[in-house]
């Protein structure tokens, strides 16, 4: 079946990648292997997709249980890190990684530092003491190449007013604008995963690009992984309300220097590239706090941590009632102050 182990030649205990040195490491002996060294299954396999879908770990034998959506896991039973081969190949086969730089120590450490900054939050969250499981996971994005023709006509004015001698006057002028745009937008990231939440997925950015690599298995390796669930046509709508923001903030720059501005025509033709499919680092949270399970995301390379927090009712009154004791003092001493007189 095809299930790809890295088995350590020095004494076949399995490898995992390492977020420290980049290289594909045994926790057992210490052996670290470069990943550009090392020859990928996947360019030397064709998996039939006729095969059974069903998958066994190579060190145990055991049945790995996984959802459709899985590409990278760890067997259930002896949890050696295994990667499905024919979950990543043709269509499948992503172009890029951002391979994690940052380790579950380091994400622990990172998220309970973050938690402690928390000013309304209740005192028991900031311990970071209820984490029921961190994951890493490459969670699957498309990188959109996005090209837009823009045509803007509006009508402007420039309004001045001006003294002479005991008049006052205002001098309205009349514009008609026009602009031709063309704004190019390249590695405009959209999640393609069902199971992630949009909004904290792009929260998580920036991801550092500088940092793809061409995608190897070995990468995935210790982590959990996830194919897409939409390509890279289902997501072209959600990746141009993506940088409408942007295209709208440009034409107003455009036609900046006038009084007003209204528009009587905006025609904004947006085209795709290209799309490319990559896996991006993210470490997931799950903390239990008052009987309730709080999600949370962390950039695998940045650090950076999202997500909503409890907020404690009894700090958030201690704050409005501080807030309005020093407003209230404020005003006494302002009116004391005019008045000339004692608090």
């Amino acid at each position: 079946m095809p299930v790809i182990e890295y088995k350590c030649p020095n004494c076949g205990s399995g490898m995992v990648f390492d977020s420290e040195t980049g290289t594909l490491s045994c926790p057992s002996c210490g052996r670290k292997d470069d990943i550009g060294s090392i020859s990928d299954p996947l360019t030397t396999n064709v998996f039939s997709e006729d095969e059974a879908k069903e998958y066994h770990c190579t060190s145990c034998g055991a049945v790995i249980m996984t959802e459709a959506e899985t590409t990278a896991t760890s067997c259930s039973f002896c949890g050696s890190a295994v990667v499905i081969g024919d979950r990543l190949t043709g269509k499948l086969a992503p172009a890029k990684v951002i391979p994690f730089s940052i380790s579950k120590d380091e994400a622990m450490a990172a998220f309970r530092k973050w938690c402690k900054n928390g000013l309304l939050t209740p005192s028991g969250f900031m311990t970071a003491d209820r984490v029921k499981s961190i994951t890493g996971i490459y969670v699957p994005f498309w990188l959109y190449e996005l090209h837009n023709k823009v045509e803007v006509q509006a009508h402007g004015t420039k309004v001045r007013t001006y003294t002479r001698g005991d008049y006052q006057y205002t001098e309205t002028q009349h514009y008609d604008i026009y602009r031709k745009i063309r704004l190019n937008y390249v590695k405009v990231p959209i999640d393609a995963s069902e199971k992630m939440n949009d909004k904290l997925m792009d929260r998580l950015e920036p991801f550092p690009y500088d940092q793809l690599k061409s995608f190897k298995t070995p990468y995935l390796a210790g982590y959990v992984a996830e194919k897409y669930s939409y390509d890279e046509q289902e997501l072209f709508p959600r990746s141009k309300d993506k940088i409408r923001g942007y295209i709208e903030a440009y034409i107003s720059s455009a036609v900046s220097g006038y009084t007003t501005v209204n528009y009587t025509n905006k025609q904004i033709d947006t085209t795709m590239k290209q799309a490319e499919y990559v896996l991006l680092p993210v470490w997931i949270v799950h903390y239990d706090f008052n009987k309730t399970e709080h999600i949370f995301a962390m950039n695998g390379q940045t650090g950076k941590v999202v997500g909503k927090p409890p907020i404690s009712k009894a700090k958030v009154a201690g704050w409005f009632a501080a807030i309005s004791g020093i407003s209230f003092l404020s005003l006494r001493l302002i009116s004391w102050m005019m008045g000339g007189g004692f608090l």
